[in-house]
């Protein structure tokens, strides 16, 4: 009970204080709060990017394979499309698909460029490949309907749009349908539109038979990847294995990489753990200025307030009641400065996130605050030492 009366005492008397002093008081916590939430934005944009990464390989099922050119996912994915490594073609295709045990094979052909209608151009996401490619995405039609199999046999200039693009290039889904949009000289009806999945290439993507990519878009006929689709996450380490054995008879073994989803999931986790640890280390320098800015602003206010000290400690104030009188001003300083960078952050991360992945997690709020709290502590603990070591009859003779 006596505690909890101190510790009531203490924080009275240092609000009190800053309340004299409103414009210093804000002022001082400023770099606290910009330290915060500079940390803040910077954990919820990292962790943003990391979800959204890992919605995207979840999106496509646990039991998945992917055969990349290259090392995989350090390739570079689709950005790194086919510059290094294996290119891909059907004789690939066939050669995997005697696979046991798969669901689905499904060639990728993926390039970013224009798609235009008649008065619209976007640049966005062209996939081609064959009719599996709907059932392994679990793509679900909001308008229109899928090409198939046999408008890959026939080259069919069909094209399925993602959401997104068929908002950017029409008014509503169902006007796109029957339209026609180019893609360099390849002129493709649409014929359906996919329900928005969050997958920024995916919905900003027209979807094609990869047969039709053949010609100009795709002279060599290859592909970038190739999907396999696994029944049984238990079959997936023999279907990976069984891959590797089959695309080594015709590539180096550092032309290609047959990778698992938890395996690409994994690093992306390792990736963006240093990513973290980077960003929280940047922000981390204003946070260490804002403490700087609290311990010189605490040992201009002993200065200032030393005649306060020797009265005090001639009425029977120990060198304790000093020392917490001041360090509780410093932490409570620092704290609140770290609650409003916190609120600032939080309203930051709600107004973004319509546009951009970002996210909150209980760990910012807890270090927003523990590191504010720690940082008052340090910072104020020789400013508050130093008003306790002053000598009672010298400070009250303090002009």
């Amino acid at each position: 009970m006596k505690i909890t009366t101190e510790i009531s005492l203490l924080l009275k008397s240092a609000w009190g204080d800053f309340r004299r002093d409103k414009v210093r008081t804000a002022l001082t916590s400023l770099g606290i709060t910009i330290g915060v939430l500079s940390v803040v934005l910077l954990i919820a944009l990292g962790l943003g990017l990391k979800n959204y990464i890992e919605q995207t390989f979840e999106g496509l099922g646990a039991n998945l394979v992917m055969i990349m050119p290259g090392s995989g996912i350090s390739s570079g994915g689709p950005a790194g499309m086919m510059g290094a490594g294996a290119e891909f073609d059907e004789k690939d295709v066939n050669s995997v698909r005697k696979i046991p045990n798969l669901k689905y094979v499904v060639p990728v052909f993926f390039r970013s460029i224009a798609i235009s209608t008649a008065d619209t151009e976007k640049i966005g996401y062209l996939m081609g490949a064959n009719e599996e490619f709907f059932p392994l995405m679990d793509a679900k039609i909001t308008a229109g309907k899928l090409w198939d199999k046999t408008d890959v046999g026939k080259k069919a200039k069909v094209v399925v749009l993602g959401y997104s693009m068929a908002d950017d290039l029409f008014d509503r889904p169902d006007d796109a349908l029957g339209k026609t949009i180019r893609i360099e000289s390849l002129r493709l009806k649409v014929v359906g539109v996919v329900e928005k999945t969050g997958d920024r290439e995916t919905d900003g993507s027209a979807m094609i038979p990869y047969t039709a990519t053949f010609g100009s878009l795709n002279p060599n006929k290859t592909f970038w990847s190739i999907y396999l689709g696994v029944p049984d996450e238990e079959m997936v380490a023999g279907v990976k294995d069984e891959a590797e054995r089959i695309l080594l008879k015709r590539y180096d073994k550092d032309e290609f990489s047959v990778t698992e989803q938890s395996e690409i999931l994994k690093t992306v986790n390792q990736i963006f753990g240093i990513i973290n640890l980077i960003l929280v280390a940047i922000g981390s320098i204003s946070l260490l200025v804002g403490g700087v800015g609290i311990m010189n602003i605490m040992y201009a206010t002993v200065t200032e307030r030393t005649r306060e000290v020797g009265i005090r400690r001639a009425l029977g104030a120990t060198k304790r009641d000093i020392l917490l009188q001041f360090l509780t001003e410093s932490v409570v300083l620092s704290v609140f400065g770290g609650l409003v960078g916190l609120l600032l952050a939080t309203i930051i991360v709600i107004i973004v996130r319509f546009w951009f992945p970002v996210a909150l997690n209980l760990l910012a709020v807890i270090l927003a605050i523990g590191v504010s709290s720690g940082i008052g502590i340090f910072f104020g603990v020789f400013p508050a030492k130093k008003a306790a070591d002053l000598s009672p009859m010298e400070a009250i003779r303090y002009e």
